[in-house]
């Protein structure tokens, strides 16, 4: 087979972010006025997710810092659903990954994957709440604010999802994710996060929006009755700064790793284009008509939830998996197709000689696209189909004729990004 001839092409996105992390989250505590509202020596949780957020050690231990400054007791929790195996050594593990222990913070981790049910929805829906946040004086929820992969609305993924999913453990997660079904993800979030807001003691959240380039672009504090209106405000910020493959259509979607550091659905949907569950959403832009595939990020522990959603896998990602925490994922979130396994291949140019025979277009007019992860999207590889299109776009640029798509000795596509 001949290959297509491809270009390294250059994204350009609104590259502001936040300059000095911890001065900003001190900025944004003090304005609260907590000293009226706290006592010495009160405990304060602080919550910490699974995702891969940038900053997200600096801005935990800036979190922790202010609430000792007025003299609490800060400890924190992670607030991850399912993740790291469902288990609470597990998410202290994924915590210890992203730099966020007992003595890089300087207080406690306490871990635990027991619940109480303080209430339900009007839906009836029962609503669970992590017992160490349940027993703390206080609770700061600190999460990213981005879209969601599964659903559209004006709160998606971040502090709602949080006081939700991620304060709901394992427990709240099964029963959320089951509620989805009959309710959508909107209601059942919204809905459960504000009988969390009624019943427990949430002191303020911290909302964090990234850029395209995965850096800090803003970080906003606010008071619980403010969380709602706030997230709105910081999720419509987020979907602008949403880096994006800049075409609607493509005939081969190449992706180097995929993982749960990356996205929740292992892939961001909304630069994919395709859905991990039907339910909740149409189908969106861009199309690509094969997705291959090539790798599983080790900070992804094994957790491979999401690759249904290719259609061609290497053999190196799928010897990576960890079944256990994939299908808790999956059973978790009702969508265990998210865990199938795609069709296999031995090296990168079977995958990529099946991807072109059957994307309904020849291997020399191919448009196909080659990005690092869902995440990167500042520099990419593209066929050089694409290059009128590429030409219209202002914010494109192409830096390099890189020739034909090139493949070492092994098979394996050689590392260009």
């Amino acid at each position: 087979m001949s290959y297509p001839k491809v270009l390294r092409v250059q994204q350009n996105f609104d590259s502001a972010h936040v300059a000095d992390i911890p001065r900003k989250v001190s900025e944004e505590i003090s304005k609260l006025g907590l000293s009226s509202r706290l006592k010495a020596g009160q405990t304060v949780a602080v919550t910490a997710g699974s995702r891969g957020v940038a900053n997200i050690a600096v801005i935990i231990r800036a979190v922790v810092d202010e609430l000792k400054n007025l003299d609490v007791r800060p400890f924190i929790i992670p607030a991850m659903g399912s993740h790291g195996g469902g288990t609470a050594e597990g998410q202290k593990g994924v915590l210890e990954h992203y730099g966020i222990t007992e003595a890089s913070m300087g207080v406690p981790i306490r871990a635990t994957m027991e619940t109480t049910q303080i209430g339900e929805t009007a839906q009836g829906i029962p609503v669970f709440f992590d017992n160490h946040a349940l027993e703390a004086d206080h609770v700061v929820v600190v999460n990213r604010i981005k879209p969601h992969t599964d659903f559209d609305g004006d709160i998606e993924s971040g502090l709602c999802k949080m006081m939700a999913i991620g304060l709901g453990k394992h427990t709240g997660a099964i029963h959320y994710h089951r509620a989805n079904i009959k309710y959508g993800y909107y209601t059942v979030i919204t809905n459960v996060a504000r009988v969390v807001r009624q019943n427990c003691r949430i002191l303020f959240g911290l909302g964090i929006v990234e850029n395209a380039y995965d850096e800090t672009a803003a970080l906003e504090a606010m008071l619980t009755p403010e969380i709602e209106a706030c997230e709105k405000r910081l999720l419509a910020i987020a979907k602008a700064n949403l880096a994006r493959i800049p075409f609607d259509q493509g005939d081969v979607l190449v992706v180097d790793e995929m993982g749960k550091n990356i996205s929740g659905a292992g892939m961001d949907t909304n630069v994919i284009g395709r859905n991990v569950s039907q339910r909740e959403r149409p189908p969106i832009k861009p199309s690509f008509t094969r997705i291959f595939v090539r790798d599983l990020s080790d900070e992804s522990y094994g957790n491979a939830t999401g690759i249904g959603l290719a259609d061609l896998v290497s053999r190196r990602l799928v010897n990576k998996i960890d079944l256990k925490p994939t299908y808790i994922n999956a059973i978790t979130s009702t969508n265990i197709e998210a865990a199938r396994i795609p069709i296999t291949f031995d090296t990168d140019r079977e995958a990529i000689e099946t991807a072109f025979s059957t994307c309904g277009n020849s291997a020399e007019a191919c448009r196909m696209i080659w990005i690092k992860n869902t995440l990167k999207l500042d520099q990419f590889i593209a066929t050089e189909a694409l290059m009128d299109e590429i030409g219209s776009q202002p914010q494109l640029e192409v830096l390099e004729h890189l020739g034909e798509l090139p493949f070492d000795a092994d098979g394996n596509l050689a590392g260009l990004l």
